[in-house]
Parts: C-alpha cells; structure tokens; sequence
C-alpha cells in the first residue's frame, strides 16, 4: 500500500541552542524538538527520568480507601480474592498484588478468567464461584469497571469489591463496588491517566505499604512487562516506569521469567522494550489466548527452577501453535475482505468467519488494520453469538464508535485503539452498516492514507556512533515516544535484494560516501520494488551492528521506494 512519507520541519537556530546547552548533536536536538521537547530543562526531564519523578499514589480516588479495606481484611483474617485479566497486563497485575498480599500475610487466592469458555472480565458463574470459597474481599485488575450486574450480585452477598482498572468508562454501568481507582473516572484528579493495569497494581502496592516514594523496586521487572506488552503510551509516568523497570527486568531473580527468557533464545543481560513486545509479551499472551492463563501466572509466581523450566516450554509450544491458528485466520479473512468488501463504502472492515479460534482474532484484527490501513473488527461466530475484536487506526476512536451502536450490541468494552465486542448473529450486517455509517462521518478519506512521520532526511554519513548512541537514549518507545525514523534518497542498491524469513528483505545500499547493509522484516511486495531499479529512497531507524567486536551501520527499513534517475 502507498504511504504518504511526512517531513517534519526543522528549527535549525533551536538545535543549535539545545546542542550547546545539552552538550549533543545537532540531530539529536532535533530529535528531541520533533518530540515537543524545545528547552534544556525539558530534554533532561525526559532524557534522565528518575523515581522522583513518579506521582504520589494517594492522588488517585478512592486509593485510601481501598487500601484501609484491605488492611482491615488482613487483620482480621477475611479471605481476598485477585481477579485478573488473561493478557500480559492483567497477569503481571495479580501477580504483582499476590505477591505482595502474601507476604503481608493475607489469606489470598487468585482467578484468571478463561478467555473461551468466559470471556473479559467479571461473569455470574464467576461471581458464584466467589462466593463458594468465602471470600469477603475481591480486588480485580485490569478488569471490572464495566461489571455492574456482576458487582450487584456480590454486593447482595455481603463481598466488597475494588476495581483496579485503565479501560474507558461507560457512565451508565459504573458498579456500585466499594472502591473503583480508574484515573479515567469523574473527581480522580490524579496528574497522569494512562497507566496500565500493572502500573496502577504498583500503585496499589505503594499505596498498601504507604509508600509514596515507590520503595517497592522489586516489582518493577513485573510492571515494565505490563505496560510495554498493553501498548499503552511510552511517556510520563509509564516511561518512567518502564524505565526503571527494564534493567529489573534483566536482572530479575523470578525463576519463571528467566526460564522463559531462557527458552525463547534472549540474553537476560540486555532486555529491551521490543523484547517484550516481539518475544517475551507474545509468549505469555499464548496461554490465555491458547489454553488456560493459569499456565502463565504460574511461571511467574513459581520459585521453583525445574517447574519453571517445564511451564516456559509449554508457553513456548503454546506461542508456536498461536502463530499457525493466526496465519490461517488471516488467510481467510484477508480472502472474504478482497472479494466482498466496497472499500468506498465500508471504511471500517467487519469480517467474520465460523471457528475462527477466540484467542487469535485481537491479533488478526491488529494485522488486518495495518494491512489495509482502516480500522479492523474481527468476530467468531457459534451459532447465535458473535463475539470478537477490533483495532484502530490513527484519528478513529473505536470505543465511542462501538458507543454509538450500542443498541446492537450485547456487551463491548475498550479503548480508542482496541476493543472487544459480542453481539447476536442476526445483528452482523446492521452492526456492519451503522459504525460504517459512523465512520462515513468521522474519517476523512485522507485518514486512510497511511503515513510515515520523517524525523529528518539526511545523508548517510551523518549516522555515526555518537548519533546512534544518543537515540538510545530516547526509548523506550510506543505510543506517544515514536521510534525516531530518517530519509535518505537516492542510494544505489549494490547488490539484488535478497528475500529471508517469511517476508524478510536484505540489500546493500550506498550514496558514494557510506555504504551499508538495509533489511526490512514485514518487506510484503518491497522485494519487486527494489528490483525494478537501481536506486531507492529509504525511510528507516539506524542501529550499530556488533559482529566480531567490529560496529557496522545497519538501516532496518520502514519503507522503501524506487527512485527513477
């Protein structure tokens, strides 16, 4: 698909004033200025984050509370109960409370939802199942602020109920649980409001141990895995944390994370944001997505090595067998969008199919969106229910979309970027046209034009050690922290692209000054454009290649074009 590659203006006299002031390069400054960052002041606060740096947990609503009601249930030895979500973030956030509940004695059991048989947060035989064990606390995490039916069934039953949660707020099914900390929620003026729900379960934990200067580190390694893995946004507070959180992360002690570490082939000494995303993040995913989130959970609770090591293959095996369902699924869906879907019309793909398998769809509605550039909704279909999950694109909220439709539906939840939905069967092709028709109001037909933000365009040569060694110091990135990206034109391809992987592409590049290796890994049709002529133009991210205890230039290329000379 055509991009749309989007040059961003330099200030040639503030670069030069960060450069002097900061000590840096040129480039980098303008680095810096391209992230909204124009004084010296500003560029070291977000350079050089620290702890100090972090909110105090108090300032979210209803944290006090909270906190006194799980203290009171400890001292009085009621029994608490941790319900999570099956993801990364909600795995990481039970885990980081049970840990810490345990080792303040509280009587503590745990629930992970089964993704197939039950479905996103809170459901009735859940709440009954509560009930049945004698719990007379219940913390959920990443989950809960949508469960009002739910919530009144356990307020009925003598069970006090917090809600730990990031996702959007829905005014009229806000349960009636005894404390709710969202910082999206009405009177929660806490400074930053998009933690994920690991971070919030640290906040809890700070909270717990009235510690508002975030003593707990140990919890760290734990909440940088949450927040990188939801793709929540990668400033303010969640860059501190993740920050903080991945040298943790390398050296975490948890026998679990290591075996896992171990078996997908990483070097535990150096772990980074795209780790997580890639490798780490996609592996824990599998159990919930696959089988059972327990599995998960369990790897990261265990102190034990050789139950570790057997619980990390089986994740591993799990993650194989996720990628097949996937590919498979995409096939498919990709098949019916080309032959049925009016691109004029439907601005938002709706695609369903029957055993489209529940875990994988969130992933192939993710692929389907960066495939054909527009939001994507994909749905499993059994009989009279359909249930699925969808992905935005830039300037297209998709919870307020689902909003409109609501009448339609029987349960959604999300965010801007994703969400989740079920619906009668009967009601697929109305859904279809009415949040097309939302669409047809709120997308600009230039909003389907994918584009690529250009840092700079500079020639080759300027990609030194010192340059690449200061853009280290920008990452992590994610949302709101883009990966810086350059623009070079013209370079010669000195060999023929050659293909590798799946959709691997690997060529040699030079101006006439630098000459270097260029790979891309999502390359799709960039193989018979590099062919067709002698010179490209480049947008990519620089990095330094190790081999040999020799650095070498290495462009990984976010898309190519042919340049006719």
């Amino acid at each position: 698909m055509h991009k749309v590659w989007v040059l961003k203006s330099r200030n040639g006299a503030l670069e030069e004033k960060l450069s002097r002031e900061l000590n840096i390069s040129s480039i980098f400054a303008g680095l810096l200025i391209n992230r909204g960052l124009d004084t010296a002041p500003a560029c070291d606060k977000f350079l050089n984050c620290k702890k100090s740096d972090l909110h105090d947990p108090f300032k979210l609503k209803d944290i006090k509370k909270a906190a006194a009601r799980v203290k009171k249930a400890i001292d009085e030895g009621e029994r608490i109960m941790v319900y999570g979500d099956y993801d990364v973030d909600g795995i990481t956030a039970v885990a980081i409370l049970v840990t810490f509940l345990k080792k303040q004695g509280a009587k503590i059991d745990w629930y992970l939802p089964n993704r197939l048989q039950e479905g996103y947060g809170l459901n009735l035989e859940a709440a009954k199942f509560i009930k049945s064990k004698k719990v007379s606390l219940l913390i959920t995490v990443d989950c809960g602020t949508t469960d009002k039916e739910e919530i009144d069934f356990l307020n009925a039953r003598g069970i006090d109920t917090i809600i730990i949660d990031h996702h959007e707020i829905q005014k009229e099914c806000i349960p009636s649980a005894f404390a709710l900390i969202n910082p999206l929620q009405e009177g929660c003026n806490y400074p930053f409001k998009d933690l994920s729900g690991a971070g919030l379960a640290y906040k809890f934990v700070c909270a717990l141990s009235g510690d508002p200067a975030h003593k707990n580190e140990d919890f760290l390694d734990l909440v940088a895995l949450g927040t990188v893995a939801d793709m929540v946004s990668q400033v303010g507070e969640n860059r501190v944390l993740t920050r903080l959180g991945l040298p943790r992360l390398s050296n975490t002690s948890r026998a679990g994370l290591r075996a896992l570490m171990e078996v997908a082939g990483l070097n535990a000494r150096d772990i980074e944001a795209e780790h997580i995303g890639f490798i780490l993040g996609p592996r824990i995913n599998a159990s919930g997505r696959i089988g059972s989130p327990d599995i998960a959970l369990k790897l990261i609770l265990t102190e034990d090595k050789a139950e570790a090591s057997e619980l990390a293959e089986v994740l591993n095996q799990e993650n194989s067998f996720r990628q097949r369902l996937q590919e498979g699924i995409f096939k498919e869906a990709v098949s019916k969008i080309e032959g049925e879907v009016n691109f004029k019309d439907q601005k938002i793909l709706v695609v369903w199919g029957t055993d489209w398998h529940p875990g994988v769809i969130g992933v192939v509605a993710s692929k389907l969106a960066d495939r054909f550039y527009r939001p994507a909704i994909v749905l499993n279909v059994q009989e009279d229910l359909a249930k699925g999950s969808g992905r935005s694109i830039e300037n297209f909220h998709l919870f307020n979309a689902l909003y409109s439709c609501r009448g339609l539906l029987k349960n959604f939840g999300g965010h801007e970027a994703a969400c989740g939905v079920t619906m009668s069967t009967s009601n697929l092709e109305q859904f279809r046209d009415s949040i097309n028709k939302v669409a047809l109001k709120t997308l600009d037909p230039k909003d389907l034009i994918p584009r690529i933000d250009v840092d700079m365009e500079l020639p080759l040569s300027s990609l030194n050690k010192r340059l690449i060694g200061e853009m280290d110091m920008l990452g992590p990135f994610g949302v709101g922290n883009p990966q810086p990206l350059f623009m070079s034109g013209g370079l010669k391809v000195k060999d023929e692209p050659s293909q590798f992987g799946r959709a691997g592409l690997k060529m040699w590049v030079t101006d006439k000054t630098t000459t270097c290796e260029a790979v891309c890994f999502n390359a799709f049709d960039m193989p018979a454009v590099a062919r067709e002529l002698d010179y490209v133009d480049l947008v990519y991210f620089p990095k330094l290649k190790r081999q040999s205890g020799i650095h070498t230039l290495k462009l990984e290329i976010e898309d190519i074009k042919a340049r006719r000379t």
